[in-house]
């Protein structure tokens, strides 16, 4: 299955469970074994098979293990830039989001397109 942003949370976590169990089987490893490589208890792998959530350092362990940390270089490629963009940036690193006096950002946008209501 093909992940979509339609998606839910829990259905991309299910559908990424799959995928790291058939992984997991196609290394021709049990749950203990994995669990082993990967230093974390049977039970995170279990879990993370059954698409429940897990901490982000326990699912580097388990991709290590399965030989799928490469996979995450693709999950956030690191931000490139031209050559032109870089002379004009000169070493300024952008530190934090800045906004147009005025501009609201889109938090205060959505608070004022939706008035609160009790219960919501």
């Amino acid at each position: 299955m093909k992940l979509t942003t339609e998606m839910t949370d829990a259905a991309v976590l299910q559908e990424l469970g799959a995928r790291l169990h058939r992984r997991r089987i196609d290394a021709n490893l049990t749950q203990a074994q994995l669990a082993e490589e990967a230093g974390v208890s049977k039970r995170t792998v279990e879990r993370i098979e059954a698409g429940h959530s897990t901490d982000l350092a326990m699912l580097i362990r388990v991709l290590r293990a399965l030989k799928l940390f490469h996979g995450l270089e693709s999950l956030i490629p690191d931000r490139t830039q031209s050559p032109i963009a870089l002379l004009k940036q000169r070493g300024r690193e952008r530190r934090r989001v800045g906004h147009a006096r005025g501009e609201p950002d889109r938090a205060q946008a959505r608070k004022a397109s939706a008035p609160w209501k009790w219960g919501e």
